[in-house]
């Protein structure tokens, strides 16, 4: 399964970015193969659109799951319209990816 999370930093010891169009980065995770990508979030600096755009981008990568802080009502449809559950979290960014893989 793949997860995207947005976070302040590109490591997975990073905290959880409470915004999803604004966010610094995307982080990419595998949990098949525990493998991970950090993109930076080249629409957080948009005057408008930034959400959608973002989410276009995130259901452009295949993935299930989105862990974020909030996410707003233009992003939120897009998301939904890929089929990707969207789980609002606070922390670091392993720790959600953990929960998730837990179950």
């Amino acid at each position: 399964m793949k997860i995207c999370i947005t976070s302040q930093g590109k490591e997975l010891g990073s905290e959880i970015d409470p915004r999803f169009g604004r966010c610094k980065y995307f982080i990419f995770y595998d949990t098949e193969t525990d493998q991970y990508e950090a993109v930076e979030n080249r629409w957080r600096e948009a005057a408008q659109g930034a959400g959608t755009q973002a989410g276009q981008f995130v259901a452009s990568k295949g993935v299930s799951v989105l862990i974020t802080g909030k996410i707003g009502p233009g992003a939120e449809r897009v998301i939904k319209a890929a089929g990707i559950k969207v789980i609002e979290a606070q922390g670091m960014v392993i720790d959600a990816i953990n929960k998730v893989k837990q179950g």
